[in-house]
């Protein structure tokens, strides 16, 4: 308890796809309390995998809006058992998985006004699917039924969609239009996005006016499916929240507004003059702009704590709640990226970061508004064919050993005597194409490289698409060493090899 006791500091926290995390910081940026809440294993009655719902059409995927309240009702109560100082928190942050969207329904704002701080947040936020069968079996977005909830709610019947609506009034304080929300996962809105292009000129008008051309993640999509597939959960929604939004709303007691970095995910928000576009809310949903509420600039502060946390827990009245934005925006703030740098994450997908002032939208990428420079902006690629692309090369050539792969590296040189390589075992992002293709040095394309050859190509042709696409958004390289994310995945040469640069 002393360990906690008297020390200043900030709370961060992060609602990610598999668990809600917080991390107290103290004036010296020491991190002196984590905790977490993993959704598989710490909320099974909610009955995800991986944190999501996959429905029948492998296309729909969602999350338990609930699950993520229980999971903060969950770690405040451990701090508080923990003996956690909460007097000395002075301010509160966080991020949300990018693109998700919780819809609040009519009359939820009075319940987060007047909360008790004799329960639990979930206990009072608590919502209710109790439908007669075939209003969800029949409707034209039914994929299958609800997976279990929290045994405080009433399960559904079989054959009831979670994206059914509540009828108002039900179950007293029930505050949203839907109980499962769709997450970053979701495929299920191609024709959503179809129509999204077509109505602002094609998708490049759409990717010079929002970042990004339509993607089916993306809010506005998903927005314009619930209110095509379910216009009176729509109708019933008197806000929506991006994930980071309905987070900071938890703590404020109000609706928090949408941050222009996360905003910038939605295929909504002017990138540009930072509103929303009145061409793509027309084309989602009438009446978009209200239920949106005004964007703010991602290092806003939204406001004080709610009276809730103050009673319950110990919150000082003054404690700040400063805008949460998404996960994406939040890696480039959490990394101290300024103008010129470039982040690569090297994972299973490998995601280049990038800070930009002059940015230029393809149809390929992300421009997102730059959440720590309001007047700039920063970029994000993905590539698909990432660390499981490298360790099938390193497997297939290298004896599944990282050292045999180094020694290739070591035994060929830089530039690969003009072979190159492009490896693509699943369909790649950026750019949409798949296969292995190989070129000599005289530009033809062959069948087979040498091993050691193989090796070089694969590892160069990765970072040569990554600066190619950079250079696409507006990036320009400068001689600046940086550091990947994600270096354990790579062999030891590849880490210290010099820079070509």
């Amino acid at each position: 308890m002393a360990e906690h006791a008297g020390r200043r500091c900030c709370l961060g926290w992060d609602f990610s796809t598999q668990q809600v995390k917080v991390v107290a910081v103290d004036a010296e940026l020491n991190v002196f309390y984590e905790d977490s809440v993993h959704f598989d294993r710490d909320l099974q009655e909610f009955g995800t995998q991986g944190g999501v719902h996959v429905h029948e059409d492998g296309l729909t995927v969602t999350s338990p809006v609930l699950m993520w309240v229980q999971a903060l009702d969950i770690i405040l109560e451990k701090m508080k058992a923990s003996g956690f100082d909460f007097s000395q928190v002075l301010a509160l942050s966080g991020a949300g998985q990018q693109h998700g969207s919780v819809y609040w329904k009519a009359g939820a704002s009075q319940v987060l006004a007047s909360l008790s701080p004799d329960l639990l947040l979930h206990e009072q936020l608590q919502t209710s699917c109790c439908l007669d069968r075939g209003s969800g079996a029949n409707s034209p977005h039914h994929t299958g039924p609800l997976q279990p909830s929290r045994t405080l709610l009433r399960v559904p019947p079989s054959g009831i969609s979670s994206w059914d609506v509540m009828p108002p009034g039900d179950a007293g304080k029930a505050c949203f239009s839907i109980s499962d929300c769709p997450v970053w996962m979701d495929s299920s809105t191609t024709a959503q996005c179809h129509q999204l292009e077509a109505t602002v000129g094609g998708a490049q008008a759409l990717s010079c006016l929002t970042g990004s051309r339509a993607y089916e993640r993306f809010t506005g999509n998903q927005i314009a499916k619930l209110y095509q597939q379910n216009p009176e959960a729509y109708s019933h929604t008197e806000r929506i929240s991006l994930v980071s939004s309905f987070a900071a709303s938890l703590f404020l007691g109000s609706h928090s507004p949408i941050d222009y970095s996360d905003g910038s995910g939605m295929n909504l928000l002017r990138i540009q003059d930072k509103v929303w576009s009145q061409a793509c809310l027309g084309a989602c949903a009438p009446h978009l702009e209200e239920k949106l509420g005004l964007p703010v600039p991602s290092c806003s502060v939204v406001g004080a704590i709610s009276s809730y946390f103050v009673q319950r827990y110990g919150f000082p009245p003054g404690c700040k709640v400063v805008a949460f934005t998404g996960d994406n925006p939040a890696s480039l703030a959490g990394m101290r990226l300024e103008e010129g740098d470039i982040a690569v994450s090297l994972g299973t997908s490998d995601t280049l970061f990038l800070w930009l002032q002059e940015p230029t939208p393809t149809l390929e990428g992300h421009i997102f508004c730059n959440p720590v420079d309001p007047q700039h902006y920063m970029a994000l690629l993905c590539f698909k064919n990432g660390s499981l692309m490298r360790e099938k090369i390193r497997d297939e050539l290298a004896s599944s050993s990282w050292s045999e792969f180094s020694k290739a590296l070591q035994s060929t040189e830089i530039g690969n005597c003009g072979n190159l390589g492009f490896y693509f075992d699943v369909m790649e992002i950026t750019p949409e194409i798949i296969g292995r293709h190989r070129f000599s040095a005289e530009n033809h394309e062959v069948s087979a490289f040498p091993w050691d050859v193989e090796i070089r190509a694969l590892i160069e042709g990765q970072f040569m698409a990554k600066k190619i696409h950079a250079e696409g958004l507006g990036y320009r390289v400068k001689c600046k060493k940086k550091f990947p994310q994600g270096l354990q995945r790579l062999p030891r040469s590849l880490r210290s090899e010099p820079s070509r640069e």
